[in-house]
């Protein structure tokens, strides 16, 4: 979308108001702020650029400034350009100059060449663009960020020498992938093992680990291809590859994972071993054909942020005591409550390591098998060859186990099994897939377990989310709204202020970085286990709970609202029911 400017088309210095005074002009800042950036800049020697030191300062976003200096200046302001380029306009300039000045050609209309530019004053970009090009030159001022973000989103032509420009920076020693035995190459295969596919699929894993991405989805669609990774929970779009490439990179995928290429009507699983930076990681891959071709999501397992210590995951002081008495108990059932990508797994590992000694025999039953634990005893679930969850447990049981972890409660065979082991002296860890930890309750009963039984062995039920944490290096304190001071002062009392992230660099315009759990324990006394034994409905049970000092999910997340590590928005967003 492109606004006129409201002044007219020229650079006539001499009635322009100075960038500062226009910006308090319109409200951005004031003249506090404008004094102190001044003092900076000056200190630092004019070596950066008013503007800069107003977005350096948080004072300011870059948007606002360059859309307030592209009015002084006469110069149409635009954002989404992606929306309205010309992708055949963009071979009109070298690649080189396009990239060093962030320029982006829009489109050529009548021998009327308009370009986005990130630089509006600068005079002499425009005239070396006219020179190259031999074409009047239009411009509209667009920051760098947005003119970065179209050439790697939406223009083909251009994210091929920004993604070659990036595989530069990747050292092969850095990355390598663990290759297999492949016979019978097809016309197919030979082009997805050719330097730019490969390349391509190599890059994708290696930045997707760096950037603490937990999934890769490659999403071919109507003349476009998508790769978007999901980082601290949440979809980002990573960059957009020539639509052409799908074939090939789905297949090289699939040659790396030890699936078949020539099959493309049903889904199918496999999973990469890659090393990085000297140590494993594990890629699970799933394809599933879609209406412009096979959908490829990957999930990464890295060993380096499974094991994490229970100090760590976010509990509070109190809750954690007691969810190690929890976990240190002789027998009985434990469960972890959550959908997928609450941290389930990451808990009960973590809960794992903390208790393992050599004097115990602690084994697992999991599909698949997240991370290697150094001193238990995993088994994978093999569907396909009958190794399944209640198979493998009956199992386990003549193994001479002290403490199982079931990676989760699927049907009433396997529940019938972990109650049994935990009623002839096992501790039994696993997963749920439900809201709160009261619903775990009800869960075991609709499943087919007797309330008797379910009150006989259950010890605990943890149920847990992740919420994004603030950003520190764009965190700042604001004011609230009304009704978000309210749900937190209701949760757990008054404060000061809360915090915020406004968004940075260093976390993609977030203003998060990094996640933490909020938590709810369950421990039945008498009360819930009688309750549970004359099998009361989840409305009872919450009705029981809240007469105790039971802390909910919403109240564990509100506390760290309160504490200045995440905000009320993303507690509400990930405990809304």
């Amino acid at each position: 979308m492109i606004r006129a400017a409201e002044t007219t088309s020229t650079f006539d210095t001499t009635t322009r108001m100075p960038l500062g005074e226009m910006l308090v002009a319109r409200g951005i800042i004031n003249h506090d702020q404008l004094k102190q950036a001044l003092e900076h800049q000056a200190h630092r020697g004019h070596k950066k650029l008013l503007g800069e030191v107003l977005v350096e300062l948080n004072f300011a976003t870059d948007q606002q400034v360059l859309e307030v200096l592209a009015e002084g200046y006469g110069v149409p302001f635009a954002t989404q350009t992606a929306r309205i380029a010309d992708p055949k306009v963009v071979e009109l300039l070298p690649r080189d100059f396009v990239e060093d000045h962030k320029v982006l050609p829009l489109f050529l209309v009548r021998g009327v060449f308009t370009v986005a530019v990130s630089e509006p004053t600068n005079l002499f970009l425009i005239e070396e663009i006219q020179r190259l090009t031999g074409y009047q030159v239009q411009i509209v001022a667009v920051t760098a960020s947005e003119i970065d973000a179209s050439l790697r989103a939406y223009l083909p032509a251009a994210n091929v020498f920004v993604i070659d420009d990036i595989y530069e920076d990747i050292d092969d020693a850095d990355f390598s992938v663990i290759e297999r035995t492949v016979t019978e190459l097809s016309d197919l295969e030979e082009v997805a093992g050719h330097s730019p596919v490969v390349k391509l699929v190599n890059y994708l894993i290696y930045s997707a680990v760096q950037d603490g991405a937990s999934d890769i989805h490659i999403e071919p669609g109507d003349h476009y291809l998508r790769v978007r990774y999901r980082i601290d929970g949440r979809l980002f779009e990573k960059l957009s590859p020539p639509h052409q490439m799908a074939p090939a990179l789905t297949s090289r995928i699939k040659i790396m994972s030890n699936l078949d290429i020539s099959e493309r009507r049903v889904p199918q699983d496999g999973d990469i071993h890659v090393r990085m930076e000297g140590r494993p990681i594990d890629l699970r891959v799933s394809t599933m054909p879609g209406k412009y071709g096979e959908k490829v999501a990957i999930r990464i397992i890295d060993n380096r942020t499974s094991h994490v210590s229970l100090d760590k995951l976010g509990f509070s002081a109190h809750m954690l005591e007691t969810w190690k008495t929890v976990i240190n108990n002789p027998n009985g059932v434990v469960l972890v409550t959550g959908p997928t990508g609450s941290g389930k797994t990451t808990t009960l590992y973590s809960a794992l390591n903390l208790i393992n000694t050599e004097d115990l025999n602690i084994s697992t039953v999991e599909d698949p098998i997240e991370s290697s634990m150094p001193g238990v005893n995993q088994f994978q679930v093999n569907e396909k060859a009958g190794f399944t969850f209640s198979n493998a447990l009956r199992a386990l049981l003549r193994q001479d186990p002290d403490i199982m972890m079931v990676g989760e409660v699927r049907d009433a065979e396997t529940a019938a099994i972990v109650t049994q082991a935990a009623l002839t002296g096992h501790l039994v860890f696993s997963t749920l897939h439900t809201n709160d930890a009261p619903s775990a309750v009800t869960r075991l009963v609709n499943i087919g377990i007797e309330p008797y039984l379910v009150a006989a062995t259950l010890r605990g039920v943890l149920a847990q989310r992740l919420v994004r944490k603030i950003c520190p290096h764009c965190k700042e304190a604001y004011e609230p709204d009304p009704v978000i001071r309210k749900a937190v002062e209701d949760a757990c009392g008054p404060f000061e202020s809360l915090y915020r992230g406004p968004g940075c660099s260093r976390c993609r315009g977030t203003g998060f970085a990094g996640r933490i759990g909020i938590f709810e324990l369950l421990i039945p006394d008498e009360g819930i286990l009688a309750a549970i034994a004359n099998g009361a409905h989840l409305q009872e049970l919450r009705e029981i709970l809240g007469k105790s000092p039971f802390t909910t999910l919403r109240a564990d997340g509100m506390e760290k609202v309160r504490g200045g590590l995440t905000t009320a928005e993303e507690v509400f967003y990930v405990t809304s029911m």
